[in-house]
């Protein structure tokens, strides 16, 4: 069988899941159906209904697009079955039942950010980031019953560098995604294939890091319990989505919420200063104290204003002496 004659569905939602897309349709390889999640309300009311990216894209291709709200609904499973599909391909999409990803004879694999089986779950590009890695990667692999750990099929390692945000990572791995996913397909056309269950990988299953799903709680800064390069990684690691937050506490007792998207680190000086006091010109920049230095704050958002710079922030807010972030 070659590309042209294997049938292939096709299963994503976001952005990330765009890019393996492309890569199958612009290579000629065979798509006959593409499921992705139901249209989303937006704006004020929800009166509008926002289409997922790779909706967007599959109508623009003219692909065919199922939008199952359950995917153990029987008309669901019956139209999927109709397409008769050899192969199927998941890219941040969701938690499938077996009855769907059993139902291809050449099997269906994933698309996962991780180096398997290290980040099993919903956010392994943030926790990476988060946990001060140097190195992360992308893993095709074959579904089973449970949640990211069927037999791995193929891995590419790429370097964290120190000042990567998950923004950038995010970039890195979708591209290298759409080129992973293409090989995988034609290896396993090939027959070359030789997927490695994901225990022959594990040095030691004790030291495996899970990536659960990020929350609002997840994402506070605990300046009491980290130290300036665990606060900086936890900022790197969710910007610039969700974005980590704290609490701006004047002495008179107001407290507004700011999001931070970009620091830097600075080693301590001989001060006597507490954690989480600001220390600033008023002008030009904005510290936090950590427990062993400082973190520079270099681009924040105030609750219901704009993204900006330190220095465009001061221009408009008051620094007072006793600040401090909790």
């Amino acid at each position: 069988m070659n590309k042209e004659d294997l049938r292939i569905v096709y299963m994503g939602t976001p952005d990330f899941a765009v890019e393996s897309l492309r890569c199958l349709v612009e290579g000629g390889y065979n798509i006959v159906g593409v499921i992705t999640m139901p249209d989303k309300p937006i704006g004020r009311h929800g009166s509008v209904l926002q289409p997922s990216p790779v909706k967007q894209y599959a109508m623009e291709q003219g692909l065919k697009v199922l939008q199952p709200e359950k995917l153990k609904d029987e008309t669901f499973i019956e139209e999927l079955r109709s397409l008769k599909a050899d192969l199927q391909i998941v890219v941040a999409f969701r938690m499938l039942p077996e009855v769907v990803w059993s139902m291809p004879p050449m099997g269906t694999f994933n698309l996962h950010a991780s180096l398997l089986p290290q980040y099993r779950g919903a956010a392994p590009l943030n926790w990476a980031i988060i946990n001060g890695e140097t190195e992360t990667g992308i893993t095709t692999f074959f579904l089973k019953h449970e949640i990211d750990t069927g037999k791995v099929i193929q891995q590419v390692r790429v370097p964290i560098e120190e000042t990567d945000n998950v923004g950038i990572i995010h970039d890195k791995l979708m591209l290298l995604g759409g080129k992973l996913v293409t090989e995988t397909v034609d290896n396993i056309l090939a027959g070359t294939i030789n997927p490695i269950e994901q225990s022959v990988l594990e040095d030691d299953a004790s030291q495996l890091k899970p990536a659960p799903k990020i929350f609002r709680e997840t994402c506070q800064i605990n300046w009491l319990e980290k130290n300036t390069k665990q606060v900086y990684d936890f900022i790197r690691g969710l910007s610039p989505y969700p974005a980590a937050w704290t609490t701006l506490q004047s002495p008179n007792g107001k407290a507004q919420e700011v999001k931070i998207y970009e620091a830097a680190k600075e080693q301590p000086a001989n001060d006597c200063i507490a954690i989480g006091e600001i220390v600033s010109d008023g002008k030009n920049y904005l510290k936090v104290k950590t427990s062993d230095g400082y973190i520079d704050i270099k681009t924040l958002q105030l609750s219901g204003k704009k993204r900006m710079a330190v220095s465009e922030f001061l221009r408009g807010f008051k620094y007072e002496k006793g600040m401090r972030m909790c």
